[in-house]
This record gives C-alpha cells, structure tokens and sequence, in this order.
C-alpha cells in the first residue's frame, strides 16, 4: 500500500534531556493516568528502564477512569500530595494553568520541544507563549467502515459526500435484523462532539474563530440537519450509541458484531477493536470524512494529549518529575530510535507526536487501518483549546443528545448550541 505522508516533519536530533541530575536523596514521584491496566503495565517498565540509572528516583503509577481524571487533578488542587505528573486532554490546559495547578517547563525542557514536536502540537501544549508540559499522542477521526457489510448490500466502496453517505446508510440499515448504517455515539462528550465537528469542518466550518463560536453559521446549520436526517431515517439508531472513554460499550459492541456499518471515531482505538473482532479485524477498512455540501475536503478534527507536572510538588519532586519526563520522551528510550513514550502509545494504536517517533514507526503507521488517519493530519483542524473549552463540549453534547432522541429540531440545535456556546465562553473570558 502507498503510504501517503502529509506533514513535513522536521530530522529531531538527540536526547532531551536536562543536565545531570544528582538528588541529595531519594524521591518519589508518581504518575496519574486514564490508560488501561495492560497499559500502565507498560509505562511501569519503563519506569524500571529509567529507575536502572536513576536508582534514586522511584516512580509509582496509579489510574483513574477518563470520567475521573479531570475531577482527580481538581480536586488534589495542586497541593503536594497530588500526583507529581499527570497525563492530561490538552481542552483542559487554559484552565489548569490558569488556577496555577501545572507547572511551566523548565528552559531546556521547552527548547527540546519547540524543536521536537510540529508547531501546532507545540501551539495545544502551551498556554500565553509558555510551555506547560510534552506533548504524547495525537489523535484524529476516520470514516471506519465494515467491508464485509458493504459487500453483501453491494456497495463498492465508502461514500466521499454527505448525499452518498446518506444513501449508503441507508442501505447498510437491516431494522429487522437490528443493523443500523452509521453509529453515533451518546453518553460521553467527546465521543459525540468530536465525530459532529469532524463533520462539520468538512463541511467548511469551525466551532470556534478568535473564541468566539461559530455554530450559528451555515455550515454548522447544515450539520445539525444530517443528524436530523440519518435520525428520521432510521439510519442511526439512538439506542445503539451509549458509550465512555474507557469500554466504548455498546457503541463498540454493535461496530465488533457487525450490527453497525459505518462510525467516525479516532485512531485509539484500534487495539480495543483488534481485541473484540479478532480475525474478523481485517473487514474494518478507513477512509476520510465525507465532505458536506459547503466543504471543499475532507476533514477531521485532531486533539492532543500531554504530560504535565503537579505545581503545588516539591522542588526535589518537580526536578525529578521533569527528568523522567525527558527521558520517557526522549529519542533513546525506546526502539530503533523512537521514545518509551511512543512505544506504549504505539501499543494502542495511538499516533506519536513527536517527529523522530513517526519516523521510527513509519511502517506500522503505514497499515491498512492506521495510513487512513495519517492520511488527514495535514488537513485537521484542532479542537478549540479556549477556557471554558470542557464546559463547551459538555453543553454541545447535550444538544446533540437531544437531537439524536427527537427532542430538538435541527433549527433548534443549532440555536441552542450557539446560544449556550456564547454564554459559556464569555462567562469563561472573564
């Protein structure tokens, strides 16, 4: 297969790595994170890697559900019993820094990165020009489709506009048989907002310009509307959509079965659909967004991960933190030139952001399933980092929510959505 590379990215020469670090003493660190267990087992060995030539530094890994994590960092308020370092959705960084709960990254730490990583992971990284943290994973949406299911209604391949992705969802749809066309999903606000806007910026709109929202425009308008459509066509079944950050449910549940034809989710998630389809894996194919009528290409919307450090931690704890870190991030903690950091994102399918790592995994980015979101980050768009980004999310799920169940017209939606939206980032601003 062709391997279609269509960001530049800069040769990312070197370890970062802060001069030499010697501690007085012992220190222990921790480190909070959403990953699954047979994740955090990973990122615990590479705790072991580092701990063999920084025996001083012990380095303690503890989990919490996706839904907790944010509460988590909140409620720890920065204050030296919190987690040293934590893994962060970049939307949460305005407010976080703003509360003084990260700390800024040290000069060398921020000089490695601004020249490391692209410009735009850099961009989501930082807040006011300054760096709060590393930049992980990067993620962006594809159309996933079941091949199997669109070779026995006959169709030849997945659809490239809104027209023909209505006509093949409806194709796709067996009511009797309890198989829907295209899956949404409820329950959880970035799995809804994320695959609405992807449609929406290839449909040629924004959520948000300069911060301010922008869901009252045509393109936002039309967007509402092929929700209301693939609802009232029976196309997309509301019931077959629950779903959260960490199992996915029965939105998973219904794609692994074969009862849904057709979803728009991130790269993430392919080790969890590796795991429920087994074999039957090699059926899944991506393709882009379908693009709207007011669209001029295929989009997605990208969002990123980083890793931040506790502010309220000791010194001793914070110098340690940002060492690991470095190393962890660093061009030689992992295989053939890539970082411990991007191995363990690898093992779940997630894409690295770091230059050097993409070039390490050159030929596993270039498979079947992953190449099709490789394919779209030059053209993503990212999410809004804006304060008050989580609050927005959350109020547009439930409007899209209420669409999905009948409770709204798509003219509503879309009133309410931008109404809400401007409140929200207006009381935020302030």
């Amino acid at each position: 297969m062709k391997r279609v590379w269509t960001i530049k990215y800069a040769l990312a020469a070197g370890i970062m790595a802060l001069p030499t670090t010697a501690f007085a003493e012992a220190v222990k660190i921790s480190y909070l994170t959403h990953w699954a267990p047979e994740t955090v087992a990973l990122l615990e060995e590479a705790a072991k890697e580092y701990a063999k030539t920084n025996p001083d530094v012990s380095v303690t890994v503890r989990a919490v559900p996706f839904g907790d994590l944010l509460t988590t960092l909140r409620s720890q308020g920065g204050g030296a019993d919190g987690a040293t370092i934590a893994g962060i959705y970049d939307l949460w960084l305005p407010e976080l820094a703003r509360d003084k709960l990260v700390a800024p990254a040290p000069d060398a730490i921020a000089t490695e990165v601004k020249g490391a990583w692209p410009a735009g992971v850099v961009s989501a990284a930082s807040v006011g020009g300054t760096l709060y943290g590393i930049p992980n994973e990067i993620d962006v949406y594809a159309l996933n489709y079941n091949k199997a299911l669109f070779a026995e209604a006959g169709i030849s391949g997945p659809p490239k506009t809104w027209d023909e992705f209505k006509d093949t969802a409806a194709k796709l749809t067996k009511k009797d048989a309890g198989q829907q066309g295209f899956g949404m999903i409820n329950s959880w606000a970035a799995g809804v907002v994320h695959p609405f806007s992807s449609l929406l910026v290839s449909n040629g709109g924004d959520l948000v310009t300069g911060g301010k929202p922008m869901l009252d425009s045509k393109a936002a308008g039309e967007t509402f509307q092929l929700y209301d459509d693939l609802i009232k066509a029976g196309s997309s079944d509301p019931a077959m959509a629950t779903a959260d950050a960490n199992t996915t449910g029965p939105f998973l549940d219904n794609f692994v079965s074969g009862k849904t034809a057709m979803i728009i989710m991130a790269n993430w998630w392919e080790s969890a659909l590796k795991t429920g389809m087994g074999d039957k894996f090699s059926n899944i194919a991506t393709a882009p967004i379908p693009v709207g009528p007011s669209g001029d290409k295929p989009r997605s919307i990208s969002y990123s991960w980083m890793t931040v450090i506790n502010a309220g931690a000791g010194e001793a704890e914070q110098k340690a933190a940002w060492d690991f870190l470095a190393w962890l991030n660093g061009a030689k903690s992992g295989p053939n030139g890539s970082s411990a950091m991007a191995n363990i994102l690898m093992s779940m399918g997630i894409l690295p952001s770091r230059t050097s790592d993409v070039d390490a995994f050159k030929d596993k980015l270039g498979s079947e399933f992953l190449s099709g979101y490789v394919s779209v980050l030059a053209d993503a768009k990212p999410f809004p980092v804006v304060l008050g980004g989580q609050e927005f999310s959350e109020s547009l799920q439930q409007t899209i929510e209420a669409l999905q169940y009948g409770q709204v017209t798509a003219k509503d939606a879309q009133t309410n959505a931008q109404t809400d939206a401007v409140s929200i980032l207006e009381r935020a601003a302030k």
